[in-house]
C-alpha cells in the first residue's frame, strides 16, 4: 500500500502537470471558489478563524522547512533563507492577514497573483515528488499565499489601485537590487537572478542571463496588469449598472 506522505525521497522526480500535480492544482480552484462563494455569510468569528488559520499556515512552514533543513544538514546560506519572493510574500501575508494592512495588501496581492501562481503552475520540485512532505509543504504555502490575497480581496473587500501595479514594481526592484548584494556575499541564487531554476518555468523561453531578467521584469509587469483587470471590469459593470438605473422624476 502506498503511503500518502513520506519523509523518503520518492523513485521518481516530480512531473508536471502529473495527476498528483493536477489534483493539487484543482484543490487550490475549489477552495477558492468556496471562499468567494461563502463570502458574504461569514461572520466575524469565522472571518477571524480564516485570518488566524492561513496566518499560521504562513508562519509555521517557514520553521518547518527551517528545521528540516537544520536536521538534514542540507542547511546553507546560499539556499536556506527566506529570500525568495514566494518566501518573502509568504511573510507579509502573513502579517497582512493578522493586521489587515493595505499597504501589504498592495504589494502582496502582484507578488501572491504573479509568482505564487506561476510558482504553482511551474514548480521547481525535483526528486520531491508526490507523497514526499516537501511537496504536501509547497503547494500547501504556495496555495496560502493565494488564498490570503483572495479572502482579503473577497471577504474583507480590498482591490489594488492601478497606482499599487507602479508601487510594486518599485518595490520588486529595490528588494531584487538588495538581493543581488546577498547572492554575490554567499553565492547564491535567490529571486533566480543569477541562474534560471532547474526545473521547467517560464524563464526558460526568456533568453539566456542576464537579459532573462529584463524579460521577466516586462512579464511580470505584463501578468500584473492582467491581474488586475477584473477590478477593471468590474468598476464598468458598476458604472453600467448606475447609469441603467432609472432616474425619478421629481414632482413639483
Amino acid at each position: 500500500m502506498n503511503s500518502v506522505l513520506t519523509f523518503q525521497i520518492p523513485d521518481s522526480p516530480f512531473v508536471l502537470f502529473s495527476p498528483s500535480h493536477l489534483t493539487a492544482l484543482m484543490l487550490l480552484l475549489l477552495t477558492s471558489a468556496a471562499l468567494y462563494i461563502l463570502r458574504k455569510n461569514l461572520d466575524e468569528k469565522s472571518k477571524q478563524t480564516i485570518r488566524y488559520a492561513l496566518a499560521f499556515i504562513l508562519f509555521f512552514q517557514e520553521l518547518f522547512i527551517q528545521g528540516w533543513n537544520m536536521a538534514n544538514g542540507t542547511w546553507s546560506a546560499d539556499s536556506s533563507l527566506p529570500l525568495h519572493l514566494c518566501n518573502v510574500t509568504a511573510l507579509l501575508c502573513g502579517i497582512m492577514l493578522l493586521n489587515r494592512s493595505y499597504s501589504l495588501y498592495e504589494v502582496a496581492f502582484f507578488w501572491g497573483m504573479v509568482a505564487a501562481v506561476q510558482a504553482l503552475l511551474t514548480p521547481d520540485l525535483g526528486m520531491f515528488a508526490f507523497p514526499h512532505v516537501i511537496f504536501y509543504r509547497f503547494f500547501i504555502t504556495h496555495g496560502a499565499i493565494v488564498l490570503a490575497c483572495l479572502y482579503m480581496t473577497f471577504v474583507e473587500g480590498y482591490r489594488p489601485q492601478l497606482i499599487s501595479i507602479g508601487k510594486t514594481v518599485l518595490f520588486s526592484n529595490v528588494y531584487m537590487a538588495a538581493i543581488a548584494v546577498v547572492n554575490h556575499f554567499t553565492g547564491g541564487n535567490y529571486m533566480y537572478i543569477c541562474a534560471k531554476p532547474s526545473g521547467a518555468s517560464l524563464m526558460d523561453y526568456m533568453g539566456p542571463w542576464p537579459w532573462y531578467i529584463l524579460s521577466l521584469e516586462a512579464v511580470g509587469l505584463l501578468l500584473m496588469l492582467l491581474s488586475y483587470v477584473p477590478f477593471v471590469i468590474a468598476d464598468l459593470l458598476d458604472r453600467r449598472k448606475k447609469w441603467s438605473q432609472p432616474i425619478r422624476s421629481i414632482k413639483l
